[in-house]
C-alpha cells in the first residue's frame, strides 16, 4: 500500500473576482506534480456552485447534481492541501461552505495549508481552519507554506519571487503530508475509522 501514490486534492478556497488563489494553487500543484508519490486533483471552490442555504439533509435537485460531481473527488482523496487567503482575520465563506457540505469525507485524512495575505501571510485563516478540521476528525499538518504581502510575492509568470524558500517550504509540508497520508491510509484499511 505504501507504494501507491497518495491522491492529493488541492482546494482553492477563494471565490472572489480578481483573486490570487488560482495563481498560488497552480504553482503549488506544479510543485506537488513533480513528486512520484502523489497524484494531484485541483478543486476550485469557485467552480463548485453549492448553495449557501445548506448543507441540508435532503438537498435540492440542483445541489444533488453538484454534489454528485464534487463529493466523490473529495471522498477519493487521501490527503488535502487547502489554499486560502485571509479575509478579516479568517478564511473565505465559500471555502467554509464547501467544507460544511462534506462531513465524512475529511475523516482520518491529513490536511496541509498554503496561505496568503498581508503581514500575517494568511496564517490567522489557517489557525481558524485547524479548529474546523479538528471537528471533522481530520489531521492538520504543522508545516505550512505562506505568502506575506501576497500582491508582491509572485512574478508576472505566476511564480514566487523567492522560489528557493517557497520550494523548500512546499517540500517540507508535502513530506509531512505524505507521511501522514500513508500512515492514516494504512490505518483506515486495517480498521475503518468511526466516530
Amino acid at each position: 500500500m505504501l507504494n501507491e501514490p497518495i491522491r492529493l486534492a488541492i482546494i482553492t478556497g477563494s471565490v472572489r473576482i480578481g483573486r490570487l488563489g488560482p495563481t498560488v494553487a497552480q504553482w503549488f500543484a506544479a510543485e506537488a506534480g513533480h513528486r512520484e508519490d502523489l497524484t494531484v486533483d485541483v478543486i476550485d471552490a469557485a467552480d463548485v456552485p453549492l448553495s449557501l442555504t445548506g448543507p441540508t439533509r435532503q438537498p435540492a435537485p440542483d445541489m444533488v447534481e453538484v454534489l454528485a460531481e464534487i463529493s466523490p473527488r473529495i471522498e477519493s482523496a487521501d490527503a488535502f492541501v487547502v489554499v486560502t487567503p485571509e479575509y478579516n482575520h479568517s478564511y473565505p465563506a465559500g471555502l467554509k461552505n464547501l467544507i460544511d457540505w462534506h462531513i465524512t469525507q475529511w475523516r482520518a485524512k491529513p490536511v496541509g495549508f498554503v496561505s496568503y495575505g498581508g503581514m500575517s501571510g494568511g496564517l490567522r485563516a489557517v489557525e481558524h481552519l485547524r479548529a474546523v478540521f479538528a471537528e471533522l476528525h481530520a489531521m492538520t499538518i504543522q508545516s505550512t507554506v505562506c505568502f506575506r504581502d501576497c500582491a508582491e510575492a509572485f512574478d508576472t509568470d505566476g511564480l514566487p519571487k523567492d522560489r528557493a524558500a517557497c520550494e523548500a517550504a512546499a517540500k517540507d509540508m508535502l513530506d509531512q503530508l505524505v507521511w501522514w497520508a500513508n500512515a492514516l491510509k494504512d490505518a483506515r484499511a486495517k480498521t475503518p475509522y468511526s466516530v
